[in-house]
Parts: C-alpha cells; sequence; structure tokens
C-alpha cells in the first residue's frame, strides 16, 4: 500500500537529475535579485544571503537530548524519522516543498528542524541560474509555523532561527523577527540594573567627551566644558589620566586643560601613587609645557621622595617628562644613580628600556647640569638611547619627506658628501649629517670621522682639527604640537642635545619642503639653506 503523499517514508526522495539546488556544505552564489527580498520589501543583500551559507549545518544532537538525539545524522538507510525529515528538508527543491514536508509531518517535527528550514530556504534563493519562484502565502505560512512553535525552541534554537530570519531579510517590525525576539527575552536571565554612581557622572561626562568624533575638531570646547560643569569630586584620578593621555597621543597642547591637570594633582597630592602620576605629568613633557602652578615641582619632588623605591619604573618615566621641561631634581638624580637602584633595576623584565632612560638621563646632566655633583651611571651600565628613527617616523615614513631630500642631496653634493640616519654618540639618531672643513668645503663623508667626542668636556677643543658637523633636521609636521608651532618635547630634547655636544644644526621646517612643488624647486631650496651657512662644494668647494 502506497503512502500518501507528502508523508515519511524509510527512503528520502531523490533530486532529479539536472537540480539546481545544492547539498548541504556546497558552495553557493546567491543572486542579488533574491524574490525573497521582493516579495518582503526588505534590503537584503547577496552577502546577506552569503551568511546563511556560511552557516555551518544545524545538527540535532547538539539542540538538547531526545530519543533521537543520540544518534548522528547522516545518510545511514535506517536513521530515524526525525533524521530522514532533516534530510528531505535539506534536499527540499522548492519553498513549496519545505513547507510541506513541516505541515504534513506535525508529529515528526522537532525544533531544529525550523533552522534547517530556514537555511534551506536561503540557499534556494540563492541558487542558480536564477531562483525558483516564491508565493507570498507560503512565506506567510512557514512563518506562522515558526511563530506557533518557537515558544517549545531552547534558547540556541531561537538565537539561530532569529539569526536566520534576519539575514534572509524578514522585516525587522514583521511577525516572525517579533515573535522570536519577545522569545529571547523571555529566556534570557533580567539584567540587574547599574548602580548608582552620583559622585562619577561629572566624570562620565568627560569621558564622553574624550570619545566624541568631533573632539578631533574643536577638542578644547567639550573638554572645558565638561570641566567646567563638574564638581572637584567629580574629578577622579582615572578621569584625568584619561585627560592626560588624551593629550599627550595626539599631540594638543591645550594651556587650560594642562593647567587644570597639575592643579588637580597639586591638590591630590597625598592620595596619588607614582604609577598614576607618571602618567598625569606624561603630556607636561611631550607638548613640552611647563605649568604655571607654582607647587607643580615641588608637589612631585616630594612624590618622588616618597614612592621613589616603590616603582622604579615610574620614577624614571616621571624624570624623563622633567628632563624634557629641563626641570631635573637633583635628589631623585641621587636616588636613580645610586648603586642600589640600579642593581634593584637589573634583575626586573623593564630593565633595558629603564637603562636606556637612565642613559639619557645622563646625558642630560653632562650636558645640562654643570652643577651636579652627585652618583652617575656606569659606563658598564649604558646603552644607545635612541639607536634607531623614533617610533612615530617609521610609521609616518610615507608621509615623509627625507626620501625627497635625500635625493635632493645626492643630485646637489653627491651621495659621498652626506650620511642619511647615522646614529651619533650618546645614541641619538640624526637624519642626514656633513663634514664641513674650516672653509666650509663639503667633505666626502668617508675621509672624515663623523662622530664628535663625547662626553664633549673629556676632550678639550684643539684647533687641529677645525673640521664642523653639520646635522639637517627635518621638522616634519607630526614633530610639533598640534598647533604647529612648539616642539615635542623629545624633538626638542634631541636638538637640544645635539647642538650642546657641538653639532650644527640646520632645521628644515615642514611649511617651507611642502611648498616645494618638484624636486627642481627642493635643490634650489636645499643650495639656498646650505649657502646660507658659507658651505661650499663641487669643483670650487674641494
Amino acid at each position: 500500500m502506497r503512502r500518501p503523499r507528502g508523508e515519511l517514508g524509510p527512503r528520502a526522495p531523490r533530486p532529479t537529475e539536472g537540480a539546481i539546488c545544492a547539498g548541504p556544505g556546497e558552495p553557493w552564489s546567491p543572486s542579488p535579485n533574491s524574490m525573497l527580498r521582493v516579495l518582503l520589501s526588505a534590503q537584503a543583500s547577496s552577502a546577506r544571503l552569503s551568511g546563511l551559507l556560511l552557516l555551518p549545518p544545524v545538527q540535532p544532537y547538539c539542540l538538547g537530548p531526545n530519543k533521537w538525539g543520540d544518534r548522528p545524522p547522516g545518510g545511514a538507510p535506517h536513521a530515524g524519522p526525525v533524521q530522514g525529515l532533516q534530510r528531505l528538508l535539506e534536499q527540499a527543491r522548492s519553498p513549496g516543498e519545505l513547507l510541506r514536508w513541516l505541515g504534513q509531518n506535525p508529529t515528526k517535527v522537532r525544533a531544529h528542524h525550523y533552522p534547517v528550514a530556514l537555511r534551506r530556504l536561503g540557499q534556494l534563493l540563492g541558487s542558480q541560474p536564477r531562483p525558483p519562484p516564491v508565493e507570498q502565502a507560503t512565506l506567510q505560512d512557514l512563518s506562522q509555523l515558526i511563530i506557533r512553535n518557537c515558544p517549545s525552541f531552547d534558547i540556541h534554537t531561537i538565537h539561530v532561527c532569529l539569526h536566520l530570519a534576519v539575514l534572509l531579510g524578514f522585516p525587522s517590525d514583521g511577525p516572525l523577527v517579533c515573535a522570536l525576539e519577545q522569545e529571547q527575552r523571555f529566556r534570557l536571565p533580567p539584567k540587574p540594573p547599574p548602580p548608582l554612581q552620583p559622585v562619577l557622572r561629572g566624570g562620565l561626562r568627560l569621558e564622553a567627551a574624550l570619545s566624541c568624533p568631533r573632539f578631533q575638531r574643536h577638542p578644547q570646547h567639550h573638554l572645558i566644558r565638561s570641566l567646567a560643569e563638574a564638581r572637584p569630586e567629580e574629578l577622579t584620578p582615572h578621569v584625568m589620566v584619561l585627560l592626560a593621555q588624551h593629550l599627550a597621543r595626539h599631540r594638543l597642547r591645550e594651556p587650560q586643560l594642562l593647567e587644570a591637570i597639575a592643579h588637580f594633582l597639586v591638590a591630590q597630592e597625598a592620595q596619588l601613587n607614582s604609577k598614576v602620576v607618571q602618567k598625569l605629568v606624561l603630556p607636561f613633557g611631550r607638548l613640552n609645557y611647563l605649568p604655571l602652578e607654582e607647587q607643580f615641582m615641588p608637589c612631585l619632588e616630594r612624590i618622588l621622595a616618597r614612592e621613589a623605591g616603590v616603582a622604579p619604573l615610574a620614577t624614571v618615566n616621571i624624570l624623563m617628562s622633567l628632563c624634557q621641561l629641563r626641570c631635573l631634581p637633583f635628589r631623585a638624580l641621587h636616588f636613580v644613580f645610586s648603586p642600589g637602584f640600579i642593581s634593584h633595576i637589573s634583575g626586573t623584565p623593564h630593565a633595558l628600556i629603564v637603562r636606556r632612560y637612565l642613559s639619557l638621563l645622563d646625558t642630560a646632566v653632562e650636558l645640562e647640569l654643570p652643577g651636579y655633583r652627585g652618583p652617575r651611571l656606569p659606563r658598564r651600565q649604558q646603552v644607545p638611547i635612541f639607536p634607531q628613527p623614533l617610533i612615530t617616523d617609521r610609521a609616518r615614513c610615507k608621509y615623509s619627506h627625507k626620501d625627497i631630500v635625500a635625493e635632493g642631496l645626492r643630485q646637489l653634493l653627491g651621495e659621498e658628501k652626506y650620511r642619511q640616519d647615522l646614529t651619533v654618540p650618546p645614541g641619538y639618531c640624526t637624519d642626514f649629517l656633513l663634514c664641513v672643513s674650516s672653509s666650509g668645503a663639503v667633505l666626502p663623508v668617508r675621509t672624515q670621522d663623523p662622530f664628535l667626542p663625547y662626553p664633549p668636556r673629556s676632550c678639550p677643543y684643539t684647533t687641529r682639527d677645525p673640521a664642523q658637523r653639520v646635522v639637517l633636521m627635518l621638522r616634519e609636521r607630526w614633530h610639533f604640537c598640534r598647533d604647529g608651532r612648539v616642539l615635542l618635547g623629545s624633538r626638542a630634547l634631541r636638538e637640544r642635545h645635539l647642538g650642546l655636544m657641538g653639532y650644527q644644526l640646520l632645521p628644515l621646517p615642514f611649511e617651507e619642503l611642502e611648498s616645494q612643488r618638484g624636486l627642481p624647486q627642493l635643490k634650489s631650496y636645499l643650495r639656498q639653506k646650505l649657502q646660507a651657512l658659507g658651505l661650499r662644494w663641487g669643483p670650487e668647494g674641494g
């Protein structure tokens, strides 16, 4: 006796030869003109349909135990009726056939069959050369089946069905998506209300201002307004650290905001440790700004005296910021150059970076503090300060003028008469270095020692070697604070120290470099710059 059409048989019907419907796991190329999208008036794209095809086939045993769930899915000839229905859905050749298998076998349908049906619907609508026709009534009947049965779904099945329905283009305010979202809300545990934090409301306003997209265009307006509206107790260390980091990261030299940080540091001195203080003082050194707050330096000296032995890296970071400001306290230098401190940091994970910072501090003592008589960093502990171009220069190399300046110098002087990216003792990287005779002739670098002796005090000046070393310093746009007028602290420190070591500096500002149109104009510009120093080259220069 033959079974009525639509009931489950022991074997799945095989698709006819030449059918356009691919089986599970086969690649699909969804059509951008999906019939479902037209019927539902949704803005579904081919990418959304392709998202359906990337989802793995839904397996019944992963959706909860049942009397058939222990048996693996697949094509075993004697698989249970649940797996048999899943195979029929996966091999359906039209949306109408999908609906027929679901509607005419109510006792065999399980929750996991509905995600299988939705996924197969997406595959059918994405098939080539053209998708099968879809009737509005078929889609409505399928939606009603899912809506009627979704109260029995577990949370995973609801989530998968909701995801597939959205990818297929069912309207977000339609009955299917609304019903699934409502069931999803019922399954999820309610979130406890957030604790009230009235003290941080002003701080949260400031945090919101820091992350505002308009901050890049009008940063000071947002932050000054937030600071003005905040009460003193609302300006927490966390909020002020966020402000300091944002100013430093974006090179924003805003005096009112920097003074507010300095005042906060002085007012909250007793509550701040050195790890917080290092973040608060970072923008002052980076932005080359010494605050007007009279107690700023005395406060930092007291904090350093109190915290120096607790956090060595934070202590050295604070001193690095003060070094850029030329405000190094002698007492703190005595401590960090002491044998005990150096021995203590030698076994720490950040020993190399601390030694590099100590080497820079020792250079600053050598060049800028002739009155210092305390301990110094032993020679065996010294390392090159900046042995390669700084990270910001490497990150922006494609925007730099270095390559075109190098080409201009090559055509103007010749390759043998300059050195590029040469690191000179005690570890400063130069952009371009020239050796110049006492008469102003540019000499081949290979015939000269390009380095001046360091430390300069240990080698008294003599007239036997009057050759000068001229360093061409690129001043790119990102070497300045955002206003474009003040050099960043690290750049100003490098130029200051190179000058104190005896190198003659020739700055090349970005405004002048950007105004040159092409290599011929740049060569003329470089010629004028070098001749203004009295330099000669070529046949007449020797």
